[in-house]
């Protein structure tokens, strides 16, 4: 084949990007920056370290700080470094030496479909399992580690997602790799940020389903119960309801999505969107270090809510849990083929089926209605002292907008006047009466 015909079957394979999302490259150069920055504004503006959650604010101190060389040193530790690329490691080595089903992904454009490794629960377990026989043998002081190393552990990470950002743009370049339909801009600065290649792998060894679910969302886990020996060791031994109650909240939410591993494989995430900077940085640095603000917040603030106000949080909290779960399940079982509710739907030309009864006939997206609720729920043992400890819940709000927005643009183009008159059966996006 010659290298003409060649080039021509890549293209048509992976073809040029003419639309672009986030503002495009100024929007994806502000967002590289900004994600960063964020992380360590949210601690640096909520710590006993800076005066305060937020901290009385002096402007000549703060420009004094970020013109003094010795104060961005002091973002890096080799300690706290090492400690983070040990803890990837080890998330690796167990993805590679637990046991795990293969399963196939969706189909590709290529015609064939990938197959993933399933074990994100078993490396949990193993966490689970260390932990716990660290708890057992020297107490709760060597994870308090981690609220003492926090901004090196934050700079660790983000380092890593820099590496992985830029190494996978790069060989993406290489002969035979399979475009993201929206990564393939030619602008630099916009492909390294939304992701150029779609599976980047190293053998069997895909880097975004790792990534999505085991070294950033475990860590996040563990940051927790860091927090919670943190509080433990201030109090004596002892450990507020309130912490008790995000430990449950943000654990239970990690392992239900570890457990589900399965279903992340049909998320835009997976499907659709490449892997890039934008992915790495929210697996590696954003989702264990922001997601973990209550429970730092509540090492310097502890709180004692009292048997009422514990019961309306927990409510909130399982409410947001069902309509996730259930609203979720409807869904897959019926992209498996099942109805067990015999919900109504409407075929498309297309000779696919849109759901139009049960959760997904009060609005178009019920599991992220869900989603909010529980993210609101995980605010609330914090109190309401502070506003920043809720930044979580208009954070997730804006990215699940988003979200929708993205999918209902997706939804438009595939479906056509399909879609509309689903938009008609079913017109709320996410709140239904309300959004």
């Amino acid at each position: 084949m010659s290298s003409s015909t060649l080039a021509k079957a890549s293209s048509e394979l992976n073809p040029r990007t003419k639309h672009y999302e986030f503002l495009g490259p100024p929007g994806a150069f502000a967002i590289t920056f900004g994600v960063p920055f964020m992380t360590y504004a949210l601690y640096f503006g909520c710590s006993e370290h800076t005066g305060g959650c937020p901290p009385a604010i002096d402007t000549a101190v703060v420009l004094d700080s970020l013109s003094n060389l010795s104060w961005w040193k002091g973002l890096w530790d080799t300690q706290a470094t090492l400690v983070y690329l040990a803890w990837y490691a080890f998330t690796v080595v167990a993805w590679y030496v637990l046991p795990g089903d293969w399963v196939e992904g969706t189909t590709l454009r290529t015609g064939g479909k990938k197959k993933y490794k399933i074990n994100a629960f078993s490396t949990f377990l193993m966490t689970a399992g260390v932990t716990a026989g660290t708890l057992y043998r020297y107490g709760p002081q060597p994870l308090t580690f981690i609220y003492d190393k926090w901004v090196g552990l934050v700079t660790a990470s983000i380092l890593m997602a820099i590496v992985q950002g830029l190494g996978c743009y790069l060989s993406s370049f290489r002969d035979g790799a399979l475009l993201a339909l929206g990564g393939n801009s030619g602008n630099p600065i916009y492909d390294f940020y939304i992701g150029r290649e779609l599976n980047p792998s190293i053998g069997s060894f895909d880097l975004k389903t790792f990534n999505e679910l085991r070294p950033g969302l475990i860590l996040w886990v563990l940051i927790d119960v860091g927090m919670a020996c943190e509080q433990a060791v201030r109090r004596g031994g002892s450990i507020t309801d309130s912490m008790w109650l995000v430990l449950a909240f943000q654990g239970w939410y990690v392992v239900d999505a570890l457990y589900n591993e399965p279903a992340i494989l049909t998320t835009m995430d997976i499907t659709t969107d490449g892997f890039g900077f934008m992915l790495a940085v929210g697996d590696l640095a954003w989702v264990p270090f922001v997601y973990s603000l209550q429970a730092r917040y509540l090492v310097f603030n502890p709180l004692e809510l009292g048997p009422v106000n514990t019961a309306l949080v927990v409510a909130v909290n399982l409410l947001g849990y069902y309509i996730f779960r259930a609203s979720n399940g409807e869904k897959n079982d019926f992209r498996n083929g099942r109805n067990p509710k015999n919900l109504q739907y409407m075929p498309t030309e297309r000779g696919t089926k849109l759901l139009t009864s049960g959760w997904w006939g009060r609005s178009r997206h019920p599991n992220y209605m869900g989603d909010l609720l529980m993210a609101f729920a995980w605010s609330l043992p914090t109190g309401f002292s502070t506003p920043i400890t809720y930044f979580y819940v208009v954070y997730f709000a804006v990215l699940l907008i988003h979200r929708e927005r993205r999918d209902d643009e997706a939804c438009e183009k595939k479906y056509g006047k399909d879609w509309q008159k689903y938009k008609q059966i079913v017109p709320y996006r996410i709140i239904p009466y309300v959004y």
